[in-house]
C-alpha cells in the first residue's frame, strides 16, 4: 500500500497531516518558510495526490515520503554557522 495524505490542518506553529494508514503526522511550519509566511485561506488551498501535497499559489510541493523521513524545504540550501 502506498501511504498517501487524506487531510492536512494547521495550527499556529504546526502542519498536521492524517495518513491513509490511520496515522497523523505533524510538523513545524518552521520546516517549510513559505508555509510559515501564508495566510489561513492560502494554508487551506492545498490538493492531495497519491504522493504529497501541493499549494499552487505557495509554489510548495510536499512529499508524504518526505515528511516521514523528517525532512523539511530541501529546495533552500542549509544555513552553516562559520
Amino acid at each position: 500500500m502506498t501511504i498517501s495524505a487524506k487531510s492536512v490542518r494547521f495550527d499556529e506553529l504546526n502542519m498536521w497531516v492524517e495518513l491513509n494508514d490511520a496515522r497523523t503526522i505533524g510538523v513545524p511550519l518552521a520546516w517549510f518558510p513559505r508555509l510559515l509566511q501564508a495566510s489561513a485561506e492560502q494554508l487551506a488551498n492545498y490538493e492531495l495526490s497519491a504522493r504529497g501535497i501541493h499549494w499552487e499559489e505557495l509554489d510548495e510541493d510536499i512529499s508524504v515520503e518526505g515528511l516521514l523521513k523528517g525532512w523539511g524545504d530541501i529546495t533552500r540550501r542549509p544555513h552553516h554557522a562559520a
